[in-house]
């Protein structure tokens, strides 16, 4: 038997691969299917099975495609409603790989429709559980997601109260020696406190997540509705798109418009620029916003920009342009892009240079804006009078910034106030907005 993780930094996604007896079942796939076609070649085996444990938020999942490749069966819970070929997949249901099993089980807290998927060996043994976005290394999935979005819609009061019975009632009762496989890791906005483990067990869990500490029913619910992180733009459409099942991922960012040359952008279009800051601040498009090509830059691109928004996307070169629309298909966002270009002879506006000392000396005599996000804000400001507009918030909130003095930006390190200046840049003229970047580290 075989249990391959596969993992993706970006979106701090985990997928798996389980191979018995040349025969290969995947759960929660990514947007791109190659990489596990390659590994079911590397090991002689055929996929017969697409597992999905819900219709994920944060990523578009390649189930579809997979099932139309290869022929795999689909199996998901009866309660996702989804609008794909499929198999249910529920308490007491059961996929065999010649000597092994493996068993539904229904775990509503994260979603409605949420299974864990629990593995039996050879032996009989229960060894491992994969427990999609129900429990994670160091916490457990956000109850909040699905009020708006997917077959069935709950209050994250009642999630959370389900996710309080299907931990303590599915997965705590569980062999202290299970392994579990979740489907996020640490970064990932579907739980708050993830620890850095890629895998746990039952046994480490029990001892020290603090979701499955003893408390009742009223006190879980409150500890885990609170301080959950922001909720991006996409994550409702992406639950949706998984609903019905996305496109082939080839073929649909092989439709993304490339131009060979310098083309006219249509005016007030949204442009995405996806250079170094270096770069960008030495010469870009007017009101083109910087979001940098980075380990996030899909939950950023979703955060800023909605599902039915279209825009330009700009690289440095074309091996970097192809990853950019890679990137942008993993949360469906594709079919958003108006032409993915690179930096055409226009982009010659030059960000302006915060004379830094005077700042230092005097940060009264600016307009501070804080774009980190509420939790940071929360655990302290590093500016007394800072205006604070979350990233994510920003571009509705623009209107709130006053123009009577100049604008400087900060967040934590220096990525999201590259994108922010460039926002603020679009609305605001009269006054000159500056990047405080990473020199946000002599104020901590």
């Amino acid at each position: 038997m075989i249990v391959h993780q596969f993992y993706d930094k970006g979106l701090a996604h985990a997928s798996y691969a389980i191979i018995r007896s040349g025969r290969m079942v995947v759960i929660d796939p990514a947007r791109n299917p190659q990489p596990y076609y390659d590994f079911a070649a590397l090991h002689n085996a055929d996929i017969t099975g697409v597992i999905e444990t819900h219709p994920h938020a944060d990523f578009v999942s390649s189930h579809l495609e997979m099932h139309q490749t290869t022929g795999a069966v689909i199996y998901v819970s009866k309660l996702a409603g989804a609008a794909y070929p499929h198999e249910s997949f529920d308490d007491g249901d059961v996929i065999r790989l010649d000597d092994i099993k493996l068993k539904a089980i229904n775990t509503p807290g994260h979603s409605p429709d949420s299974i864990c998927v629990l593995l039996e060996d050879e032996k009989g043994r229960d060894c491992a559980v994969f427990t999609g976005d129900t429990l994670f290394a160091g916490d457990v999935g956000r109850p909040d997601l699905r009020e708006n979005a997917g077959n069935i819609t709950a209050k994250k009061e009642e999630l959370a109260r389900q996710m309080y019975h299907s931990t303590r009632e599915k997965l705590m009762v569980l062999p202290q020696d299970v392994t579990v496989y979740p489907a996020h890791g640490p970064g990932s906005l579907c739980g708050k406190s993830m620890s850095p483990d890629l895998q746990t067990s039952i046994g480490k869990e029990l001892r020290e997540n603090y979701a499955l500490q003893l408390m009742d029913e009223l006190t879980f619910v409150n500890t885990l509705m609170a301080d959950q992180p922001f909720m991006p733009k996409y994550f409702g459409y992406d639950v949706e798109l998984n609903k019905t099942g996305a496109p082939n991922f080839e073929e649909s960012i092989g439709m993304v418009t490339r131009p060979a040359t310098d083309i006219p952008l249509e005016k007030g279009a949204l442009i995405i620029d996806t250079r170094t800051k270096d770069v960008y601040r030495a010469g870009h498009i007017k009101n083109s916003i910087n979001l940098q090509d980075a380990e996030k830059f899909e939950t950023w691109l979703g955060s800023v920009i909605g599902p039915d928004e279209q825009f330009y996307l700009i690289a440095g070169n074309d091996v970097e342009l192809e990853q950019m629309i890679a990137k942008t298909a993993k949360i469906g966002y594709e079919k958003n892009i108006i032409a993915a270009i690179l930096a055409p002879e226009a982009a010659n506006q030059r960000s302006p240079e915060l004379k830094y000392a005077e700042f230092k000396t005097n940060p009264n005599y600016y307009t501070i804006v804080d774009v980190r996000n509420w939790a940071e804000i929360k655990a302290g400001k590093l500016f007394i009078n800072a205006l604070t507009i979350p990233l994510p918030e920003l571009r509705e909130r623009v209107g709130e910034i006053p123009t009577d003095k100049p604008i400087v930006v900060h967040c934590a390190a220096g990525y999201r106030s590259a994108a922010a200046a460039g926002i603020i840049e679009t609305e605001i003229t009269n006054v000159p907005v500056y990047d405080l970047g990473e020199a946000i580290n002599d104020w901590k």
